[in-house]
């Protein structure tokens, strides 16, 4: 039986050759990735493997002072190496479980798990072109659904951006550039907000935009996303393919913080989507000017054709050229860092990314 067959069978759970959440998993190495971040490896005791889907999770049980505590995390291995599997966990600020993890568990040690589970997973037989996207700890996934295409060597198509604060704080870097520098179709990206002291970055800097986007991965539109990481940075990334026409029917995301088992736990994503048939209406307060549109329209654009000038630069939100003041009304913007949290809050938007939602006044 082939690996995609394998993956496609339901585990037996009377086959002692798979493991099952009856039996505990017993860790074999911890190997430190960035601050307060480490992979953690089990193996099953019994000598049975594993079976699950790249992008799966899997939850511990943790002996916490107190009682214990029941915590989830993503499967950062791959099932093409079904003898283990590992964790690559993050303690975030006053964080209970994570934190007893990276001082406490030591190879040898045991823990009661359950799983695997989820839907944020690659199918067995895919052979999509895909980009995967994620933010701090949210790379858990990506590293299992690299590792898996990387193994399997046939067909691979993968553009991986993962995000941090600071080199420094790159999870699984290693591991990465390992598969992308033996398989030239797996192209890798780093994006830091910040350098680290005293160290070379040559990366991109700042936050993903829809400048890099199409830098980093020019044909987007033809590729399968799954994206993982906070809610702010999944939303964002969102915003950014609806405003670039991406077939939203081809985006997956899960956040690190809260895996679904199934389809029916998935939160609803409530997302502004502009719409052609919606009508609506900007009034150039300072020029006297009212002019009817619809939802995809931008704030430039109904400008122009109401043959007023609105001074524009790079049209992509990023230069700040089109800031102007918003008097009234709702605009839908997505920029790529050409405008500040403070502006914003202080009513401005940038006329070349912002879309009118219903009525809208401009001191224009």
């Amino acid at each position: 039986m082939n690996l995609a067959m394998a993956l496609a069978t339901e585990p037996n759970a009377t086959d002692p050759g798979l493991w099952t959440d009856d039996e505990p998993l017993e860790c074999c190495s911890v190997v430190p990735e960035a601050p307060d971040t480490a992979t953690i490896s089990f193996v099953a005791p019994s000598g049975a493997q594993f079976r699950y889907r790249p992008g799966q999770f899997l939850t511990l049980e943790l002996p916490v002072p107190g009682g214990p505590v029941w915590r989830t995390y993503t499967i950062s291995s791959s099932p093409s190496r079904p003898m283990g599997v590992s964790l690559t966990v993050k303690a975030q600020p006053g964080s209970i479980g994570t934190r007893w993890m990276l001082d406490h568990l030591r190879p040898g040690m045991r823990l009661r798990a359950k799983g695997p589970s989820g839907t944020f997973a690659l199918r067995p037989d895919a052979r999509d072109k895909y980009l995967f996207l994620s933010a701090g700890s949210g790379v858990t996934p990506s590293v299992s659904m690299t590792t898996y295409l990387f193994d399997r060597g046939t067909g691979i198509d993968v553009v991986l951006v993962t995000c941090a604060k600071r080199p420094a704080e790159l999870v699984c870097r290693r591991t990465l550039e390992l598969m992308a520098s033996r398989v030239p179709s797996i192209k890798l990206h780093f994006i830091v907000e910040q350098e680290d002291p005293f160290d070379v970055w040559t990366g991109y800097r700042g936050r993903l935009n829809q400048i890099m986007l199409g830098a980093i991965a020019p044909d987007y539109l033809d590729r399968h996303v799954y994206c993982c990481g906070p809610e702010p940075f999944m939303k964002a990334v969102r915003d950014m393919l609806i405003a670039l026409g991406f077939d939203m029917s081809r985006y997956f995301q899960e956040s690190f913080t809260a895996p679904v088992h199934d389809e029916g736990e998935a939160p609803a994503i409530d997302d502004f989507v502009p719409d052609p048939s919606h009508e609506a209406e900007v009034v150039f307060s300072a020029s006297g000017v009212t002019a009817g549109c619809d939802e995809t329209d931008t704030i430039l654009h109904v400008a122009k054709g109401a043959g007023l000038n609105i001074p524009s630069g790079c049209t992509f939100g990023v230069c700040g050229t089109c800031k102007v003041r918003k008097l009234s009304g709702e605009v839908h913007m997505v920029h790529s860092g050409g405008i500040s949290e403070e502006d914003i809050a202080e009513g401005y938007i940038l006329a070349c990314c912002s879309r009118p939602i219903g009525n809208v006044s401009l001191d224009v």
